[in-house]
């Protein structure tokens, strides 16, 4: 009897996958543990009114809080998280004076309301605000149930969100003496959904957002009156603000109300709240996606929209325009237009973040004629305001992360692949645009999450490199290679990585495909060895030749130098759809559902490597993790002739949710080729993933038994997407190391399944 499918949800330890027995060759290698072994840092942030940085660091599993100062910036552990329980620790945040230090521990909640618990502890887990004194060596302290604090400047109160209102807690060991400052009630209660909540640079005010039914209020709390005053309240959505310096006014970014066309009409002729008030996302474009447009009389159709009268389906302010940027003045009570888009614009119509800076509103856009993102600046007391492009290189600026300001707000620093298509730097630009942007990182490294130290003299970033891990690094601000502050293993296996080659391609359709190659250091020439394709997650990601800044990937980059280091030939492939090629090549035609088009980029790519003298034609295999495990499955699935074996990770087997044969997105998606699936599979996914639904791995299964198509399946219970235990990634990269050793490296045929024990 053949083996059947191996079906396991248990755990092995670190030490038993530390000492593996090496598979291709006598002597020892480096183990999978040991390119897992390096602390990465995952976000750092730097105090307003000090050199002072903080940041989270995964160590294994141990998730903890560090902090430097300068101008030695020697790394200190702050907090004693010693166990690999797979609680998350976010949100990290520091007081302008470097003091105080918040964060947050536990997971996103799923859908049902449910905090990750992966562990299985009976009594659940929880997700809570703590705290922790820079200096002084004090324990840290749970200050509140809740998540995304917003920590006063002086570090004594955090604000947060919660059940549409906002909650306060005091940021202090000793028990608070009211409910209020344990966040056990409302600290603004209003009418509506309150969101966004800013604190003023003093700490004395806070302005927010009141969402209410098809329009929303700017509204600004005054703790030393305990009153709240309403800014220039109209019918239109009001959003975005951002505090003056000297904390006298706000800015806000103002768009029209919702037309009746638009609108979910209740019963009795009143107006309730649209279907998702809260959906009414501040950057959508005028007359699109206000009030929901479901249910109710009209209901928005866009084709509709075009016959009937103004103001009835496609809301316009008087002159056409339908975005305005507004400040009010907090003394006077008034608010006055400092700019508006142009009748019928297609640029600036998704402003949804303001930073007040130097006398200048700082914002970033996608402008949809253009092939990057971009920052712009409209100079605040200029009588004809216009906006000024600031970010002119081009090049990807990923999200609000990659951005900070000096702490006189003339200089933003941003980080951007321009100039290096395949890396990332540190750039710098004057946000009144009075310089063009000059490069503030050099060298062959990888630089991201820029924190403007409070001297004025230098950036902290992390850092990363082709064979080194994610560090903590800092770079001086008027330019130059990052000086590394924290350390790596002793153990940590950097003389058995290799350099990986940036290659390109093309696919049929004559699309460029970029690709990380590495090479074994002991390839000898005229050798052919198996070789491993890895395709990311996302779509929407781009792997480097060097550690990558996400925390799943920064794992993919070493487990491809592991396989490396095996023996094997590795490629990484940027596909289609994802980041760093533009907004053509994300926004691809005929992807996803659509035709999955982007497919072709990875076949395209297993073709390249049958032209390479290295590659084994007979002995290619496949992994990925997400959107990575979908294109496995499509690989094995629509090439088994190719792809002999692969690893699906919680990958996505059918788009959407029609079984019809004929429909587009069922012919798209992988399992509509199941017939011609004849590779063996390793699959892994958690049942509580938040990410793919658990279903697609439930169904999979379910066709490869029925085809008798060899799998080797690991469930995780009560884990999520990217696992959150440090062993169980161990276990399943070595589980995954073993079953490729023997169906790609061994080129095991797949056995025939006669039955499942």
């Amino acid at each position: 009897m053949f083996r059947a499918p191996r079906v396991s949800s248990a755990i092995i330890s670190a030490a038993v996958v530390a000492t593996a027995a090496p598979k291709i060759a006598a002597q020892a290698r480096p183990t999978v543990a040991q390119f897992l072994s390096s602390a990465e840092p995952l976000e750092i942030h730097a105090a307003r009114r000090a050199d002072r940085i903080a940041w989270m660091s995964y160590d294994r599993g141990m998730r903890n809080v560090y902090t430097a100062v300068g101008p030695a910036f020697r790394p200190v552990r702050l907090t004693s998280f010693l166990k690999d329980d797979g609680t998350e620790l976010t949100s990290v945040a520091i007081s302008d004076d470097g003091s105080t230090i918040v964060f947050v521990r536990g997971s996103d909640p799923n859908r049902a309301g449910w905090v990750a618990n992966p562990t299985h502890d009976p009594d659940g887990a929880e997700r809570a605000i703590w705290a922790v004194r820079s200096i002084g060596g004090s324990p840290a302290f749970r200050v509140a149930v809740g998540n995304n604090p917003q920590l006063s400047p002086d570090g004594r109160y955090v604000l947060f969100t919660r059940d549409s209102q906002i909650f306060r807690a005091h940021v202090s060991p000793a028990p608070a003496t009211t409910r209020m400052d344990t966040a056990g009630t409302a600290f603004i209660r209003e009418w509506g959904r309150q969101t966004d909540p800013v604190w003023s640079p003093d700490g004395t005010k806070i302005a927010f957002v009141s969402q209410r039914p098809n329009h929303s209020l700017v509204g600004v709390y005054d703790a030393r009156t305990r009153t709240v005053a309403f800014l220039a309240p109209s019918v239109d959505f009001d959003a975005a603000p951002a505090w003056s310096p000297d904390g006298k006014e706000i800015a806000f970014v103002r768009r029209p109300g919702t037309p009746f066309g638009r609108q979910t009409q209740a019963g009795g002729g009143g107006v309730g709240f649209p279907a998702g008030v809260a959906a009414n996302p501040p950057g959508a474009a005028a007359g699109r996606g206000n009030g929901g447009g479901r249910g109710g009389r009209g209901g928005g159709a866009d084709s509709a929209a075009a016959h009937q009268p103004p103001g009835l389906y496609v809301a316009k302010f008087r002159g056409g325009y339908t975005v305005a940027v507004m400040i009010a003045d907090l003394a006077a009570g008034s608010a006055r237009e400092v700019w508006h888009n142009a009748p019928d614009d297609r640029v600036f119509t998704a402003i949804n973040t303001l930073h007040w800076e130097a006398g200048h509103l700082v914002f970033p856009l996608s402008p949809q004629n253009d092939e990057w993102d971009r920052y712009y600046s409209i100079a605040i007391r200029d009588p004809h305001p216009a906006p000024a492009v600031l970010t002119t290189t081009n090049g990807l600026i990923e999200d609000a992360t990659s951005v900070t300001f000096s702490r006189d707000g003339t200089t933003l620093f941003y980080c951007t692949n321009a100039g290096d298509i395949e890396r990332r730097h540190i750039w710098a630009v004057p946000v009144d645009g009075s310089a063009p942007p000059r490069q503030v990182s050099t060298g062959d490294g990888i630089e991201t999450y820029p924190a403007a130290l409070a001297s004025g003299k230098s950036v902290a970033v992390i850092y990363a490199d082709a064979k080194r891990p994610a560090s903590i690094a800092v770079v001086p601000m008027s330019g130059g290679a990052p000086r590394i502050i924290t350390s790596l293993p002793s153990d940590f296996p950097i003389a058995d990585e290799v350099v990986p080659q940036v290659v390109t391609y093309k696919a049929p359709d004559g699309l460029e495909i970029h690709g990380d190659l590495f090479l074994p250091a002991d390839l000898k020439s005229g050798e052919r060895r198996p070789t491993i394709v890895f395709v990311h997650g996302g779509p929407q990601r781009q792997m480097m030749p060097g550690y990558h800044y996400f925390q799943f990937y920064h794992w993919a980059y070493a487990v491809n130098q592991w396989l490396a280091s095996e023996g094997y030939v590795v490629l990484s492939i940027n596909y289609r759809l994802g980041i760093g090629y533009g907004r053509t090549f994300r926004r691809a035609q005929n992807t996803e559902a659509r035709g999955n088009s982007e497919y072709q980029d990875v076949l395209a790519g297993a073709r390249y490597l049958l032209t390479r003298d290295e590659v084994d034609p007979k002995r290619i295999g496949i992994w990925g993790l997400s959107y990575g495990g979908l294109l496995t499955s499509q690989a094995l699935a629509r090439n088994s002739d190719i792809f002999i074996a692969g690893a699906d990770l919680a990958g996505v087997h059918l788009y959407g949710n029609s079984l019809d044969t004929a429909a587009l997105s069922y012919r798209s998606s992988a399992i509509s080729q199941i017939d011609h699936w004849k590779s063996p599979v390793f699959l892994e996914q958690a049942d509580d993933d938040r990410n793919v639904d658990f279903a697609q791995m439930v169904g999979l299964v379910q066709l490869l038994r029925a085809h008798d198509i060899y799998y080797d399946l690991t469930v995780v219970p009560d884990d999520v997407h990217e696992l959150l235990l440090h062993s169980r990634w161990l276990d399943v990269f070595s589980r995954m190391g073993d079953f490729l050793h023997r169906f790609v490296w061994d080129a095991e045929p797949a056995p025939h399944v006669a039955e499942e024990k």
